[in-house]
């Protein structure tokens, strides 16, 4: 293993970044990393356009992207287009990219909009493995008109956890559990629009050891010196919950909860807010906190440099906080930020080139054995994708 070890200052604490190529692994390495850490290959849509979700397989070499047009298979290690399926009519039909489940099974909004008619209705359809390339399937939501809002990391176990609003009940909010390569439903879990509402800006994880869902949300829509977040445990058997409340710091106080990602071995759970630069840890299964971080060159006021979407590495029990404007650079590109899950820093992936349309973007996906993933938002936009080594 060939090592180089950089010391930098970061608000007069001294911490190591590590740049290496592993092999074999080690404890600094972690399992299966093989190349420098980094930025590696950049994937461009095939037709070129806007991407509009994307996943990849954690325990293969394949990914799906959807563009408005098309849906499109990739080859996560090399970047390169594997297969693109495209709609027959392009005027009414449309495509959005909602995840990767367990067994390879990729799901896919499709947005049909009826003749004579502006307003597009949504089918759910299924590459049921993504590896063959093709639409092949069904997933019917066991209510009507829904629109997929969020879908909890989870490609281990059956049971997955997607939330969503029902779009002519004005919005009401639902955890649907569902096994969605095999097209059945085993919970519906209403949910108060007061606290799980589009305007509480909710987030959602799956602690899967527990069979429980976790979702947070600012029940004040994240209002400066509002009040603090509040996390929450679902029982995705009985759909009762429990609730505590979350780390409210800097004299702007937490502001909304930007993303969220949990082990779903463990429970621990990492939360990212607005207002004040900071990265929450929380210990799900006590529902305590753990710890609140701040950003490497960030003070609790920094809201420019405050996190996004938070990616999970359980099998090395990291989490990936991306952070679309880099405070260490004043904001020339962005970043990965990676803690453990004691909430100690990591390492800081520097260079991703974000763009004002990536704001809102996902988090990161990975492989963790590959200690590999590619976020949303190339050099050429929101066309492409990035990929990274951490």
């Amino acid at each position: 293993m060939t090592k180089s070890f950089h010391v930098i200052a970061i608000k007069g604490i001294l911490t190591l970044s590590v740049a290496m190529i592993c092999a074999p692994p080690s404890a600094l390495c972690g399992t299966g990393a093989k190349h420098p850490i980094g930025l590696g290959n950049v994937l461009t849509s095939k037709d070129g356009s806007q991407i509009y979700g994307f996943d990849i397989d954690q325990n293969g070499s394949d990914g799906v992207l959807a563009t408005a047009s098309t849906v499109e298979t990739f080859n996560q290690d090399s970047g390169k287009i594997t297969k693109s399926i495209a709609a027959k009519n392009l005027a009414r039909n449309s495509y959005g990219a909602d995840g990767i489940f367990s067994g390879d099974v990729g799901l896919i909004t499709h947005y049909i909009t009826p003749k004579g008619q502006i307003y597009a209705r949504r089918a759910y359809q299924v590459l049921n493995p993504v590896t063959g390339n093709k639409l092949n399937g069904k997933w019917t939501p066991p209510l009507k008109d829904v629109d997929i809002k969020l879908v909890a990391e989870n490609q281990t176990t059956s049971t997955s956890v997607v939330y969503v609003i029902e779009l002519q009940k004005q919005d009401q909010p639902d955890l649907i559990v569902s096994n969605i390569g095999a097209n059945t439903f085993s919970k519906t879990i209403r949910l108060d629009p007061n606290y799980f509402g589009l305007g509480n800006g909710p987030q959602l994880g799956q602690y899967t050891a527990a069979n429980a869902a976790v979702m947070a949300e600012s029940p004040d829509g994240g209002a400066v010196g509002g009040d603090a977040p509040i996390n929450f445990l679902f029982d995705l058997a009985t759909g009762k919950s429990k609730q505590f409340n979350g780390y409210n710091n800097g004299p702007f106080h937490a502001g909304d909860v930007n993303g969220l990602a949990t082990d779903p071995n463990t429970g621990v759970t990492a939360t990212t807010t607005e207002l004040n630069a900071q990265v929450e840890f929380y210990d799900m299964a006590k529902q305590v906190g753990i710890t609140a971080a701040q950003l490497p060159c960030t003070s609790d006021t920094d809201q420019t440099f405050s996190g996004s979407g938070i990616a999970i590495d359980p099998v090395n029990q990291f989490f990936l906080v991306s952070e679309l404007s880099e405070a260490c650079n004043n904001g020339e590109s962005g970043a990965i930020v990676v803690y453990d899950e004691g909430g100690n820093y990591v390492e800081t992936i520097s260079g991703f080139p974000y763009t004002n349309e990536t704001v809102l973007a996902s988090p990161a996906v990975i492989n963790p054995s590959k200690r590999m993933g590619w976020v949303f938002g190339g050099p050429g936009g929101v066309s492409q994708l990035q990929q990274f080594y951490y």
